[in-house]
């Protein structure tokens, strides 16, 4: 006759040794924030550079790293930052979220389809009616008028038409239709105006000109105080142009996607996609930072 046994035969002595290799596995692995770092550190990167890169602030990115998320306001958020910043550090997010859930009670109940991180953003009132965009508006309106009335009226009293930034101009006489001219004392044709406006920069002072041209990456920009010009995400086919008196301070989360434009030189650097480059440019470059 034996005593305390489970209903199929086995004693509770018989199921410690797999319960003890499950613990000893489990005291192994190293925990959600401890991963986090450790990606992080071994990709060289600070908290400032992947809270730049993920918009996650870098009070949560610190907190999460020492395993606290309380800081995240629930389970949700919680999951929504393990998976952001692993992204950011190049690590398996599944693995994490797993072992996340385990601690914490299992996945959560299914949610609306939303943005997770809106409740960092501050939302308008909608009550009432928009007096900010009807007045937005209405500047637009007028803008557009005088700016009409501009280029319209400068033919009725022979003077030279309005031209816009980056254009170039023309000069026609009035028994004749208008023909370019050639500002150029070497007669060699203009460059185009996305280049003119490239090559019109500033010699006292550095510009930087950023364009997603092969995929989408976050950027982020400081001047030489260390003020933050810029910090988002540029889509395929989008550019930024920076400036500043002394330097730019660059940080490219996909610098493959990236072509940059230094005082009007194209930089031709081939980072590789995925790559994480920090840049400093100045007055005399264009050259690497």
């Amino acid at each position: 006759m034996s005593i305390g046994n489970s209903p199929d035969g086995n004693s509770p002595e018989d199921e410690r040794p797999f319960e003890e290799d499950r613990d000893e596995r489990e005291a192994e692995r190293p925990s959600i924030g401890r991963a986090l770092q450790q990606a992080r550190i071994d990709l060289g990167l600070t908290v400032d550079d992947v809270s730049s890169a993920t918009r996650v602030r870098i009070a949560i990115v610190h907190a999460i790293e020492q395993d606290d998320f309380a800081p995240c306001g629930g389970d949700v958020y919680a999951r929504g930052h393990i998976r952001t910043l692993a992204r950011a550090v190049r690590v398996d997010p599944a693995p994490l979220l797993a072992q996340y859930e385990t601690g914490h009670g299992g996945r959560p109940a299914p949610t609306l389809a939303a943005p997770l991180f809106e409740a960092e953003r501050i939302r308008p009132d909608r009550h009432g009616p928009n007096w900010t965009a009807a007045m937005v508006a209405a500047i637009v309106v007028v803008i557009g008028f005088v700016g009409f009335t501009l280029f319209s009226g400068g033919d009725d009293d022979g003077g030279t038409p309005a031209v816009a930034e980056g254009a170039t101009p023309t000069m026609g006489k009035p028994d004749s239709s208008p023909t370019p001219k050639n500002d150029r004392a070497d007669g060699a044709p203009k460059p185009d105006a996305s280049e003119s406006a490239i090559a019109a920069a500033p010699q006292n002072k550095v510009t930087v000109r950023v364009s997603a041209d092969d995929g989408r990456s976050w950027i982020s920009a400081k001047d030489h105080n260390g003020r933050l010009l810029f910090d988002g995400l540029l889509e395929q086919g989008d550019s930024k142009t920076f400036q500043d008196k002394e330097k730019i301070d660059l940080v490219l989360g996909d610098a493959g996607a990236i072509q940059l434009y230094v005082n009007g030189t194209k930089i031709d650097d081939k980072w590789q996609p995925g790559a994480v480059e920090r840049l400093t440019y100045t007055k005399g470059d264009p050259e690497a930072g």
